[in-house]
């Protein structure tokens, strides 16, 4: 099984999005504006989520 790595290249803020498009193999597109509308509809949560996600994968 592959590891979640940061995807630096193709990053617009810490490269999250972009690791988990490319770990699951969709548009990264569709990751960012799914996880704009989970921050809109989770009260922030998302927001911790992804902060923890940049500072535990490779």
């Amino acid at each position: 099984m592959n590891s979640f790595q940061l995807d630096r290249a193709s990053r617009k803020f810490l490269g999250v999005c972009s690791g988990l498009a490319a770990r699951f193999d969709v548009d990264p597109l569709l990751v960012r504006l799914s996880f704009i509308g989970s921050v809109l509809l989770g009260f922030g949560f998302p927001i911790l989520l992804y902060f923890a996600l940049a500072l535990i994968a490779d």
